[in-house]
């Protein structure tokens, strides 16, 4: 379910680096708790972004959330074909979801994020504790 090839954050973002180019986006896991997503906010090309901060929100039928730079570096490019469709983040979060790309992200930012397993093991033990 999330690629193994991906980095995670603990405010649900994916973060897959090839190249120079950091593509970014909001788990399967994100996506089931907003619900429907009606609209995505996002920065311009050529904004400069700061690991851990605010850059963007998504809109779902049930709320509002921000978004979070998994990495620092510049938006090179913004997935347009969100304006039309939002609903891609819904229907394919870690593919055609993407929501910008990002250059001069640092490797060693992306090493300290979570692999495929540590952010499955992270949902469960939150899982775990809203159910307890």
């Amino acid at each position: 379910m999330y690629p193994n090839e991906y980095r995670y954050t603990k405010e649900h973002e994916w973060v897959r680096l090839e190249g120079g180019t950091a593509t970014v986006g909001i788990t399967d896991y994100a996506q089931h708790a907003l619900g429907d997503v009606v609209y995505v906010e996002m920065p311009r090309a050529g904004t400069k972004l700061a690991a851990g901060k605010s850059f963007g929100t998504v809109e779902s039928v049930k709320a509002v959330s921000e978004i979070y730079a998994p990495v620092s570096g510049e938006v090179t490019e913004i997935n347009a074909s969100l304006a039309g469709a939002p609903e891609l983040i819904n229907t394919d979060p870690h593919g055609q979801g993407w929501l910008v790309k990002v250059k001069g992200a640092a490797p060693s930012e992306i090493t300290t994020l979570m692999d495929a397993a540590a952010y499955q093991a992270y949902i469960a033990e939150k899982e775990k504790e809203a159910s307890a």
